[in-house]
């Protein structure tokens, strides 16, 4: 549910840019996860199954991108 202030202006962009209210929901959804998720968020989300999950969630050892770089001369 969203207030209707809110679904006023998302309906008016949506004919504006013909382009679904779903559509910019997803979107807007997506680019919220996109800046807000952390690495672990991501890799237990993405975990295939309850064994990954826990191994993952077990280890709790990320390195930064820049570190792993640097240790395989990328």
């Amino acid at each position: 549910m969203i207030d209707e202030d809110l679904y006023e202006k998302v309906r008016a962009l949506s004919f504006f840019r013909k382009e679904s209210i779903s559509e910019i929901i997803r979107k807007s959804l997506r680019d919220w996860i996109d800046k807000r998720m952390s690495k672990k968020e991501e890799l237990i989300l993405s975990a295939k199954d309850e064994k990954e999950l826990l191994e993952i969630l077990a280890s709790d050892e990320f390195i930064a991108s820049k570190d792993v770089k640097s240790a395989l001369k990328i």
